[in-house]
């Protein structure tokens, strides 16, 4: 069992279950979101020419700020767009 802390100040823990992997790229859109920290945008275009170069459909997106959430539309078009998402972190 992985137990992952949540940064933000709650005072009760919530807890949620992980989403299924698939067991397969296969076929499935991959969103790759850039939250817009530096450097963050070098690692996704690896990944993205890694994803195509092996056949994948890769969709990018970006948010505004790295300070704050994505907006509800953001996330609305990404979830009805992709079937998995890699989120990049990096500074």
């Amino acid at each position: 069992m992985t137990t992952l802390l949540d940064p933000t100040s709650e005072r009760t823990p919530g807890t949620r279950e992980r989403a299924a992997r698939p067991s397969s790229l296969d076929g499935l859109t991959i969103g790759l979101l850039d939250i817009t920290k530096a450097r963050g945008d070098v690692f996704l275009d690896r990944i993205a020419d890694v994803l195509t170069t092996r056949g994948h459909t890769v969709l990018r997106f970006a948010k505004p700020t790295f300070t704050k959430p994505a907006p509800v539309d953001l996330r609305h078009e990404i979830s009805t767009k992709c079937d998995v998402v890699i989120e990049a972190l990096a500074d």
